[in-house]
């Protein structure tokens, strides 16, 4: 039976970005936090040595790249252990820089071995990104680019928690490091490594954040740092169409489309920026991203929800759809979570689903549930933190109510 319009719409949203008087006050008698050396570009990073007077212009460029390699490719969170760099230059450093990792805040490993981070970037700033191994070469980070979402795609459990603010590239790229941590893989492998793949599919809408997304790619991509190649790296979007072509042109990255409907009333009840960019207009910044052919197909994501997108006629209406499209379709069987109105589909017509796909010529895998013991699974993300607070804040309520 199909979802009925509930009368959800997707507000405008606009951040005030604002502090009050006594927190500017604040603000300006506490002593400036140093700079973390550990998310800026390779220019941000000339650029902060020259403006420390640490190092003169001409040298700018051969320092920074001295700490690049040591950030980036050893991962190191020391300035002490630089050993290339002189003493007198690492005791500067150590007095105007830091290279340091947010907090982990939590730290969880599912029974299939997937791993979930709930990292603080800041106080009340909170995101979750999770490793899942067997996926791509060997395995992916499923990484965060905002603090909440704005898009409120009514199967998605991250879409039930508000905007609070884009990431920043430096907090987009910590997310890696982390990973990098847990997995004791510095220096960044060649061969043989646990993370081989990004996927911009954790907390928030990707091309929301497009500069700071780009920048971090830059980071994550760098041949002498971290090395995961631009086509390893993955960047999923609910459909804001006017950026997609930016975002081939800025970052060469493959791309995921977050579709899971066939037509434009349905599509607008499970995934509402639909309203503003409907499926017809969808598809044609789709075939126009630059880049796209047989080597570098789009993956079009498709969850599976019982007895609302699953026929066998809407398998074949998505054929209509995509035809032409180099592409590949995943089937994400849905991942449950608490309060939420929708069921997986049975698995047979997840499998008469995918063979129509298959016969029609399209790959189309079905994604192994992964992570869902630990609310990792596709979908899943929201900070823990912020539902305790949203708990704390009812009881509070309810407790004034009385």
């Amino acid at each position: 039976m199909r979802p009925l319009a509930n009368g959800r719409t997707m507000a405008s949203v606009t951040l005030d970005l604002s502090r009050a008087p006594e927190a500017q006050a604040l603000k300006a008698a506490s002593p400036a936090a140093p700079v973390n050396l550990a998310g800026l570009t390779r220019a941000e990073l000339q650029a902060a040595l020259v403006a420390s007077g640490l190092t003169p212009p001409e040298k700018a460029r051969m320092r920074a790249n001295q700490l690049w390699r040591w950030i980036h490719h050893f991962g190191v969170t020391d300035f002490a252990a630089m050993t290339d760099i002189a003493k007198d230059l690492r005791a500067g450093l150590m007095a105007q820089f830091v290279v340091a990792r947010p907090e982990v805040v939590e730290r969880q490993i599912s029974k299939d071995g997937s791993r979930k981070w709930l990292i603080r970037m800041a106080p009340g700033i909170e995101v979750e990104s999770v490793y899942i191994p067997g996926v791509g070469r060997a395995g992916a980070l499923c990484v965060s680019s905002q603090v909440g979402c704005t898009l409120n795609c009514t199967f998605c459990h991250t879409g039930t928690q508000p905007l609070v603010r884009n990431l920043t590239a430096a907090e987009i790229v910590a997310q890696v490091q982390i990973a990098r941590d847990d997995l004791a893989e510095w220096p960044s492998p060649r061969e043989e490594r646990r993370l081989s793949n990004i996927v911009f599919m954790g907390m928030g809408e990707p091309l929301y954040n497009l500069d700071n997304v780009a920048a971090a790619m830059d980071i994550i991509s760098d041949g002498e740092g971290i090395a995961i190649s631009r086509r390893r790296i993955t960047v999923s979007t609910s459909g804001v169409v006017p950026e997609l072509t930016r975002l081939g042109d800025t970052t060469q990255a493959m791309i995921a489309i977050s579709l899971h409907a066939t037509n434009d009333a349905l599509r607008d009840i499970l995934v509402p920026l639909n309203r503003k960019y409907p499926i017809e207009q969808l598809l044609n910044g789709v075939r126009a991203y630059p880049g796209l052919s047989n080597a570098r197909r789009v993956t079009f994501e498709y969850v599976m929800l019982k007895g609302v997108n699953d026929t066998p006629a809407e398998a074949r209406e998505l054929l209509r759809l995509i035809k032409g499209i180099p592409a590949k379709i995943n089937l994400i069987p849905f991942n449950p979570w608490p309060g939420s109105p929708y069921e997986c589909s049975d698995w047979k017509t997840i499998e008469i689903f995918a063979s129509i796909l298959n016969r029609g010529g399209y790959a189309s895998p079905i994604r192994t549930p992964r992570g869902r013991d630990i609310l990792a699974a596709c979908g899943q993300l929201k900070s823990e933190s912020e539902k305790i607070r949203a708990s704390a804040r009812r009881a509070v309520e309810s407790a004034s109510s009385v």
